[in-house]
């Protein structure tokens, strides 16, 4: 009996390794996306917030951004891949896209100071310090960003850096949707 407690590791290892390439063969047949986590705001409101604005301190609310539809965009300056996707923000900024960011979890000093240094692609950065509305938004980690309808709905959240692969895959399909400001947004 002692010698066959001497491979229960090599048995728990066996099986972790198992459940690994598993999971490994389903992303790379597409089957499964460790960045798809289920939201329960989509087709549901944006929550109700009230929160000073990162430039100015001046109270925001939900009627602040509303009548047309917009990426709200959760990001900070501790995150190191907000620091990829920003220059891709810069550019759809660029072409007239909409983008409100919630500076989460941040120090003002330090997220007013990068966005001056590395540009603001924002009509607005909502400043929550304590995390609480990221927690009405159900964040799990920065970056995240929702694509919100004009009425305030949530149409669609992704997680992780967004780029040009992933604007086209999965945000422009559903923008040629909505009522977009530009046609070339849908590109």
């Amino acid at each position: 009996m002692q010698r066959l407690k001497l491979f229960i590791p090599l048995l728990v290892f066996v099986a972790l390794a198992a459940m690994f390439f598993g999971v490994e063969r389903r992303v790379q047949r597409g089957e499964y996306a460790p960045t798809d986590l289920p939201s329960a705001l989509v087709n549901r409101p944006l929550p109700a917030f009230s929160l000073p604005a990162l430039d100015d301190g001046r109270t925001l609310t939900n009627s602040d951004i509303q009548g047309e539809w917009f990426l709200l965009n959760v990001w900070a300056t501790w995150c190191p891949t907000c620091h990829y996707e920003h220059p891709f923000l810069v550019a759809l900024a660029d072409q007239g896209v909409k983008i409100v960011s919630v500076d989460y979890k941040d120090n003002a000093k330090a997220a007013q100071r990068w966005l001056a240094e590395k540009g603001n692609p924002y009509v607005a950065t909502l400043f929550d310090e304590a995390g609480d509305f990221g927690l009405d938004l159900g964040v799990t980690g920065a970056p995240e960003t929702y694509l919100v309808d004009a009425a305030g709905i949530v149409r669609f959240r992704y997680q992780g850096a967004l780029d040009q692969a992933i604007w086209g895959r999965e945000f422009a399909p559903l923008i040629a949707g909505l009522a977009a400001p530009s046609a070339e947004l849908s590109q």
